[in-house]
């Protein structure tokens, strides 16, 4: 089940909601967690048994690392080898055993199960926080469950912290404001699904599956570009929704992108982008292995391996791998040669540059199936010889409707229409009641528009769905 389906928003979400607020406080957390486990049961009911596992071995590795302070530190690493494991087994062995040429048929079929990624690095961040005695461990087994498999960001994230909400675990502000503040960052979420990612993802799964055979350079590059708005605003919208969710509960989590496009250089857009992985790769892998704190050398090879590990959590394919060391570089690069944000407005449209061609071809990495075809596309992308090629007319799959959505996504990536909104309302050219209105009718019409895309539309892919 995902957010931007049909069951989902005037079935699931809706029910789940009246249930929750007809409950008496005191069962709230409980009725919230049935209806977790009914969220991801719907979608993979047969690795359920997983998730139960893992609360109840969490559950108690927290409980004993909090009682027994001497043995905490072993007890820790038993509890990061424990999530780790089953991590390991259920999305790498079956790449391990392909990448050693193990000749065995046992370990081909295993399926992943939804959400491991995340409500693992969820269960990680729990024990150690534990640890570091920055919370108390939970006592309460359901609340404990609850941590860990919220529906609102089971699946697909944020990451969150047990430190960050561990006091709205059992007392939450719920208000009329905040309830409302979520509905509209949910309709935000699904229209940056349903509008832009949709509509220039159907585009660039043409280019990169090469439907209708070799393309040309023009087209390699528009797709290129398709799929660079596509992730965002799929993902993006994902993380509107979900923490959108989480408001109409009472739960507050932190944002998860800041128009990570709009950067000026790789480091400040792993500030910006998936805010709450990268913040947790540094807070929990990064620091520990020893930061900046030992010279360039070692802090070259932490920011490397932190990487490493960051493709590598993306998903078990070499061209993971290889998305992840081509950001280690350039952040490495920008650090020796310290770069900083270019000031003048010229040095600041090239570093504007810089950064979405780095983008740009990352990203090819990240969308294609393995590392040839990964290396096909981008030789597509540089030659210059496209007689010798097999493409479709460009203009027969790039419409008028196409072409004003890409550049509608492109300017609201780089936060063209967000600055201007700040600064009408900074400078008061704009009554807030006027922009109250102004904001009711432009939600209802991308809902409306939304709804219309749900119905009448057979792609609605979620991406990071399978990490």
């Amino acid at each position: 089940m995902v957010f931007s389906s049909q069951f989902f928003i005037f079935f699931f979400l809706p029910i789940s909601l009246v249930v929750y607020y007809i409950s008496p406080k005191w069962i709230r957390n409980t009725v919230l967690l049935f209806f977790s486990f009914l969220f991801y049961a719907s979608g993979e009911i047969k690795f359920l048994w997983v998730v139960f596992i893992s609360i109840f071995i969490n559950y108690l590795l927290a409980l004993l690392i909090s009682n027994f302070r001497k043995q905490s530190k072993q007890l820790l690493w038993l509890g990061i080898l424990v999530n780790l494991s089953a991590l390991i087994y259920f999305k790498y062995v079956g790449f391990i055993v392909d990448t050693l040429n193990i000749q065995t048929d046992h370990f081909k079929n295993v399926i992943l199960p939804l959400g491991i990624s995340f409500y693992t690095f969820h269960s990680i961040s729990y024990l150690v926080d534990i640890y570091r005695m920055k919370s108390l461990p939970q006592r309460n087994p359901f609340t404990m469950g609850l941590y860990i498999v919220n529906f609102s960001q089971l699946v697909a994230g944020p990451i969150i912290r047990y430190h960050d909400v561990e006091k709205q675990l059992n007392h939450r502000l719920h208000s009329f404001h905040r309830f409302h503040n979520g509905v509209k960052l949910f309709i935000y979420g699904l229209a940056k699904k349903m509008l832009i990612a949709n509509v220039v993802g159907e585009f660039a799964d043409s280019c990169f599956n090469q439907t209708y055979g070799h393309i040309s350079l023009s087209y390699a590059w528009l797709g290129a570009m398709a799929y660079t708005l596509q992730i965002y605003f799929d993902f993006s919208g994902y993380s509107d929704m979900a923490i959108g969710i989480g408001r109409m509960f009472g739960f507050e989590f932190k944002q998860n992108f800041n128009l990570p496009y709009n950067a000026k250089s790789i480091r400040e857009f792993w500030q910006k982008w998936h805010i709450s992985l990268s913040s947790w790769f540094r807070d929990y892998v990064y620091i520990p292995l020893g930061g900046n704190r030992f010279g360039n050398f070692k802090t070259s090879i932490n920011l490397m391996t932190i990487f490493i590990l960051c493709g590598f959590w993306h998903g078990a394919n070499f061209t993971f791998l290889v998305w992840g060391l081509f950001h280690g570089l350039f952040i490495i690069l920008e650090r020796v040669i310290s770069f900083q944000s270019a000031k003048g407005v010229f040095l600041n449209f090239l570093s504007h540059v810089y950064v979405w061609i780095v983008l740009l071809l990352s990203w090819v990495f990240f969308r294609a199936e393995n590392i040839d075809l990964a290396w096909s596309y981008l030789q597509t992308m540089f030659s210059f010889k496209e007689h010798y090629t097999i493409s479709p007319d460009l203009s027969s799959f790039t419409s008028p409707y196409f072409m004003c959505v890409m550049c509608l996504g492109f300017l609201i990536s780089i936060g063209v229409f967000s600055k201007n909104l700040k600064r009408l309302l900074r400078t008061g050219r704009l009554a807030i009641a006027h922009y109250r209105i102004a904001e009711t009718i432009l939600l209802i019409v991308l809902f409306y528009l939304s709804f219309i895309q749900i119905m009448t539309s057979h792609f609605n892919p979620f991406i990071y769905y399978r990490f």
